[in-house]
């Protein structure tokens, strides 16, 4: 056999054998829409064989042509192609008031002095938020999608982490013990995946991570200032299959489940730093004083995307996150803007197209409080929420970068990262696959109990 039929016979193997991959993986996560269309695919490296086994003028040209073609559609993908544009004023000029997020809108009580005075500063709001009050309620049992058991785990998790919120913070032992920040910084950072965080980044505190004022539980009216010098940021992964089920009662409830796993890390590396003579504060759900998702993205662990979450390298938004502030001496990251990324949510918009609410902009980033950034419409989004009973998911479930962590889906992430061609391919391949707007996937088996009440 010549030699570029035996070159075209291993291609084709290669390429049987990676299709043949993906449909089984596409069937594992429980995607057969993309498994059949993956194990249909496989009739192309068949027909290519067919190229080898008959005879036809210019046999050995054509096989070489096929060749090339097959080679150079690869490397066309996977090798830096494109500028990466970079997107530049991401640092705010001001910082958040919490008073102004639902969270803490959602918490105020009819006739009470905050109420009062909140609605006083926010008029504006009062119309909005009178909407809200009017649906059945975030874990309601009047709600959309209402599940006993589903809601109650989850009221279970976020009780545990309000069990928490006496462990933020403490005093220090009374002599810092010394040690090389390098070592103690690669120390911390081992021990928090070991205790299961999927990754932790740390960069220098600056002032637009902290909120301007408090505005949940005690610290409401709070003024905050710096008063540590590094932040430590930890992101833990939600369940890839309990999220495909999103907007129903798995996604709340694995929501809650990571930001307890998350809280939990970070009240433990508190307590440890305080242990070694360190002030350390544990920023965890209901009891933030700094926003997350600008802590992460500057201590490198991924960039905001179009729905305002967090979109990291191998997870995308599927995480949550919980922060810890200290002063102990580490050394921080050094966060590097992936502008590959940013630029593939330019393109992309699949959240925006299945967001149910419509909370998420159509449009290119916006200078909002002097950083360029997206911003989505909270009042629908959370409105959304207290129609249907859960914290709805629907953009974490669709997003390209939530495939879940495995080659397949990684060779994909790396051809995003090099090729500005391959982000538009990508796109199109993905919405091929997977829909423009994939369809909610049923609760796990296990989930489906009959409640008698």
């Amino acid at each position: 056999m010549p030699v570029n039929e035996w070159f075209l016979l291993i291609t084709i193997g290669m390429l049987f054998l990676s299709l043949l991959y993906a449909a089984f993986v596409s069937f594992k996560e429980n995607e057969f829409r993309a498994a059949k269309l993956f194990l249909f695919t496989l009739c192309d490296p068949l027909i290519a064989a067919a190229f080898i086994y008959f005879e036809y003028p210019y046999k050995t040209e054509i096989i070489w042509i096929i060749l090339i073609l097959y080679w150079a559609l690869a490397l066309l993908f996977l090798i830096p192609f494109g500028k990466k544009k970079s997107f530049e004023n991401r640092i705010p000029k001001t910082r958040i008031d919490e008073r102004d997020i639902m969270f803490s809108r959602a918490e105020l009580v009819e006739g009470s002095p905050h109420f009062e005075a909140y609605y006083k500063r926010r008029p504006e709001n009062k119309a909005k938020d009178d909407e809200f009050r009017s649906r059945p309620g975030l874990l309601s049992s009047k709600a959309l999608f209402a599940h006993s058991f589903a809601f109650a785990a989850a009221e279970a998790s976020f009780e545990t982490i309000g069990a928490l919120k006496n462990e933020v913070e403490g005093m220090p032992s009374a002599s810092p013990s010394k040690g090389n920040a390098k070592e103690v910084t690669k120390y911390i950072k081992n021990w928090s995946k070991k205790l299961g965080a999927t990754d932790c980044g740390i960069t220098v505190l600056k002032d637009y991570h902290l909120y301007s004022v408090g505005g949940r539980g005690a610290r409401y009216d709070k003024i905050y200032e710096k008063k540590h010098d590094f932040a430590i940021a930890f992101t833990v992964e939600m369940d890839h299959r309990m999220m495909q089920s999103a907007p129903k009662g798995s996604a709340i409830m694995e929501s809650a489940q990571q930001y307890l796993e998350s809280g939990r890390i970070a009240v433990q590396v508190a307590h440890f730093i305080r242990k070694m003579g360190y002030d350390a504060r544990a920023h965890i759900d209901g009891n933030y004083e700094v926003v997350c998702p600008l802590v992460a993205r500057d201590a490198g662990l991924g960039e905001i995307g179009r729905m305002g979450l967090l979109m990291t390298p191998k997870q995308g938004p599927r995480v949550r996150i919980a922060v810890v502030t200290t002063n102990m001496p580490l050394i921080a990251d050094t966060a590097k803007q992936d502008a590959a990324l940013i630029d593939f949510c330019v393109k992309c918009r699949k959240c925006a197209d299945a967001c149910p609410s419509q909370a998420i902009s159509f449009a290119d980033q916006k200078d909002i409080d002097g950083a360029k950034r997206w911003q989505i419409n909270q009042e629908a989004c959370y409105t959304y929420w207290t129609i249907i009973g859960t914290d709805c998911g629907r953009c974490v479930s669709v997003c390209p970068f939530s495939h879940p962590n495995n080659p397949m889906h990684n060779l994909v992430r790396s051809g995003i990262k090099n090729s500005a061609l391959f982000r538009s391919l990508a796109l199109e391949l993905d919405d091929l696959f997977y829909k423009r707007k994939p369809d909610s996937k049923p609760l796990p088996e296990w989930m489906n109990v009959n409640v008698e009440h």
